[in-house]
């Protein structure tokens, strides 16, 4: 393993703490496969890691060992209560273990209809690690950002949610997640997605197939996402019985979506109408959730996006949630943080010009 590079200051200062599980096989589960797990806990906190056995040592300034030993000791009991932890794990902790010790944590500032916590609790630090989850036959997803715990949150309790930000934050995979969590525990009758199908340039009516067949290519990732939940044979028994339904925006014009979970991806290629008809479809006992990039808009020069119209004008109404995500939350590798942020930068570069 590569040791990480620490400064003499922080040598002088450190501490070194030996951990012991109980469980060898989930001690192995959270070092993971040749000590990866542990790798990123030496890469992020910049200390020192050695295992052995069901041990590991961990070396480096005091405040980095006690996160490490947060994080280490909270996911070793996620493993116990059999969940599997992965790398992505491992990162999300560090994130909130740090943040959890700089500030308490408090509901989406966009979130009007989620009561404010008591004074008591605004001042009280957050427990390490209490980020929001979500459960479904097949895995259980934790937060791994701030912005994803509000995000969570905030589907769990408002009835129209928009997630927005950057590819690989995690808004819609999390979207689904949370649709067939509220579909498993019988919260809503069946699950509606949608997606403007835009981003090639093509027309449906040119694509071979049924409206089924043409539309699939576009709702490939949110059907990714829902192999991730749930059995594959129950998601095509579903689809089949329209318990799980494929709903072309265009299409969508006169119906009311009641006792659905609904989502609405890839929304900033929706137009302006085409927007203000899909949010009126919300029926009684029904939840939606758009999600979109409003800086990956395809629609024709001039036309102004449904989803940049809609973050406007909606922010003030009451029950409705609004998450923005950025490039610190990609979750999906760190290089595509990087790759985000380093476009978010030439954008405002180039906004500074044209002022």
């Amino acid at each position: 393993m590569t040791e990480p590079a620490v400064d003499a200051d922080r040598l002088e200062a450190s501490e070194t703490v030996t951990l012991t599980f109980e469980n060898n096989a989930s001690a192995s589960a959270l070092f993971g496969q040749y000590d990866q797990h542990v790798a990123v806990l030496e890469r992020d906190l910049r200390l020192e890691a050695s295992t052995r056995g069901n041990t590991v040592q961990l070396t480096g300034d005091p405040t980095d060992v006690a996160h490490a030993s947060i994080v280490l000791n909270a996911l070793y009991d996620r493993i116990e209560a059999g969940e599997a932890v992965e790398a992505g794990d491992m990162e999300g902790a560090i994130r909130q273990v740090g943040r959890d010790a700089a500030a308490p944590h408090l509901p989406p500032r966009d979130a009007e209809d989620i009561p404010a916590p008591a004074q008591d609790e605004v001042a009280a630090p957050a427990q390490p690690l209490s980020m929001a989850s979500i459960s479904t036959v097949r895995k259980t997803l934790h937060a791994r950002t701030r912005t994803q715990d509000d995000y969570i949150r905030a589907m769990e309790r408002s009835e129209m949610i928009f997630g927005t930000g950057p590819a690989g934050t995690g808004k819609t995979y999390l979207a689904v997640a949370h649709a067939a969590a509220l579909l498993e525990r019988g919260a809503v009758d069946r699950i509606i997605l949608s997606r403007p199908a835009v981003e090639a340039g093509e027309r449906l009516g040119f694509l071979p197939g049924d409206m089924k067949e043409k539309v699939d290519p576009y709702l490939r990732p949110l059907y990714d996402a829902l192999y991730d939940m749930i059995p594959g044979d129950k998601v095509e028994r579903a689809i089949t019985s329209g318990v799980i339904e494929i709903a072309p925006l265009a299409f969508m014009r006169g119906r009311t979506l009641a006792h659905s979970a609904v989502i609405l991806d890839e929304a900033q290629n929706t137009t302006t109408m085409q927007m203000k008809m899909f949010l009126t479809r919300l029926g009684e006992g029904s939840k939606m959730i758009i999600t979109g990039d409003p800086s990956q808009i395809d629609l024709p020069r001039g036309q102004e996006s449904g989803l940049v119209e809609a973050l406007r004008l909606l922010k003030p109404v009451k029950g409705i949630s609004m998450v923005a995500f950025t490039g610190d939350d990609v979750v999906r590798h760190k290089l595509v943080g990087r790759i985000v942020k380093a476009y978010d930068e030439e954008g405002r570069r180039l906004s500074q010009n044209r002022s």
